[in-house]
C-alpha cells in the first residue's frame, strides 16, 4: 500500500488543505508517478468550485503532472522506472473502443479524466494506464513542461485537426494560460497570427510570443477591417464573443475552433452558409497528439511563462488565477513529503 499525501477541497470553493490516502495494489496496465510538479490549470478551479456539476469531494486536483516513474505494472511496456514522464487532463481509455482503436483516445466514451472521480496530481503520487504516461523530450524542463500536457496540447490539437498550414493566417482570441502558449506554437508553425484581446496592454508580449498582429476588441467596430482574412479563429477564453463579427472575418471555409469553456455560441445559419464556414471544437489530443505536440515544442523552444508555487502554498496560486493576475500559469513543485 502507498500512502499519499496531498492537497484537497473539502467542499466546493472551499480552500484547498492537506488530505492522506492510500493506494491499492498496483494494476497491471499502471504506472505509478512521484510528482514532482503540477500546473494549476483554470479547469482545476472550475472543479473545486463544482461550476460543471460533476465534481466529487474530497478533491484532488491538478492534471498537468510532471514526475519521475516509481513503479510500473507487468504489461507496462514502454516506460521505466526513474523516467521523467507527464500526464494531462486523461488518465485512461478503454483500448478497444473504434475511437481508440482508430487513434482518438480522447474521444473515447468511457475515458477517465484525471481529476473527475479520482484523485489528481496536487499529490507525492499518481497513477494513471499507461497509454496516458508520456515520456517527456529532452530539452523541456520539468519544471514549467507540466501546462503542456493540458493547455499545449488543447491549444496544438487544432492545428493538426483543421489542417492549418504555415501559409495560413490564425487569429487567437485570449491572451492567457491557453492562448500564449497557441501563439508560440503557431508562430514555429509558420502561420501569421493575429492576436485579439480586451486589454490592450498585452500587445508587447502577445508579439514577443508570436503575434504578427494585435488587435485590441473592446473598440466598436475593431473586427470589421479584418473582413475575409482568417483560415481559423481559436478561442481560448470562457467568456460570451460577438460571434457574428468573428465569423465574418473567417475566410471561405475557415473555421471558428473552441476550446475555452465557452457559456454558449449563437451565429446566424446564413453567416455559415455562404462562405462554406464552420464551428468546431476538439477535447485535448490523444496520445500519440500529445506526443507530437511535445515533440515540437522541444524543437521550437515552445514553453509556458510560469509562476512557480510550494504545493503547500497552492492556495495562494488559485487566489493568483481567481484575482486574473496569474502570467501565464503557476506551477506547483511537491514539498508535500
Amino acid at each position: 500500500m502507498t500512502e499519499v499525501k496531498a492537497m484537497a477541497a473539502l467542499q466546493a470553493g472551499e480552500p484547498l488543505q492537506p488530505f492522506s490516502y492510500e493506494l491499492g495494489p498496483l494494476g497491471d496496465d499502471e504506472v505509478e508517478v512521484a510528482v514532482h510538479y503540477c500546473g494549476l490549470c483554470h479547469s482545476d478551479l472550475s472543479m473545486i468550485d463544482n461550476e460543471w456539476h460533476m465534481s466529487k469531494y474530497p478533491l484532488v486536483p491538478g492534471h498537468e503532472i510532471v514526475g519521475e516513474v516509481a513503479a510500473v505494472g507487468a504489461n507496462v511496456p514502454h516506460v521505466r522506472q526513474g523516467q521523467t514522464v507527464g500526464v494531462g487532463w486523461y488518465s485512461r481509455s478503454c483500448m478497444h473502443c473504434h475511437e481508440c482503436m482508430q487513434g482518438d483516445h480522447n474521444l473515447c466514451s468511457t475515458a477517465e479524466s484525471t481529476i473527475v472521480g479520482r484523485y489528481g496530481g496536487f499529490a507525492t503520487r499518481l497513477r494513471a494506464h499507461w497509454g496516458w504516461v508520456l515520456p517527456l523530450p529532452d530539452g523541456l524542463d520539468p519544471a514549467t513542461a507540466g501546462p503542456l500536457f493540458c493547455g499545449g496540447t488543447t491549444v496544438f490539437n487544432p492545428i493538426l485537426q483543421n489542417h492549418i498550414r504555415p501559409t495560413d493566417r490564425v487569429g487567437v482570441v485570449g491572451i492567457g494560460g491557453l492562448g500564449h502558449l497557441a501563439l508560440q506554437f503557431l508562430r514555429a508553425w509558420g502561420c501569421h497570427v493575429t492576436a485579439f484581446s480586451t486589454s490592450p496592454d498585452k500587445e508587447a508580449e502577445a508579439k514577443q510570443l508570436g503575434a504578427t498582429d494585435f488587435v485590441a476588441t473592446a473598440g466598436p467596430n475593431a473586427l470589421a477591417r479584418l473582413a475575409n482574412s482568417f483560415a481559423m479563429i481559436l478561442v481560448t477564453v470562457n467568456v460570451p464573443l460577438d460571434w457574428e463579427a468573428y465569423a465574418k472575418i473567417l475566410k471561405p471555409r475557415g473555421c471558428i475552433h473552441i476550446v475555452g469553456a465557452v457559456p454558449s455560441v449563437t451565429i446566424g445559419g446564413f453567416t455559415l452558409i455562404g462562405g462554406q464556414k464552420s464551428i468546431s471544437g476538439t477535447p485535448l489530443g490523444s496520445p500519440a497528439t500529445q506526443a507530437d505536440m511535445l515533440a515540437f515544442a522541444a524543437r521550437h523552444a515552445v514553453a509556458p511563462i510560469v509562476e512557480p508555487f510550494p504545493m503547500s502554498k497552492v492556495n495562494d496560486a488559485l487566489e493568483r488565477l481567481r484575482s486574473g493576475k496569474l502570467r501565464y500559469r503557476a506551477v506547483l513543485q511537491n514539498d508535500l513529503g
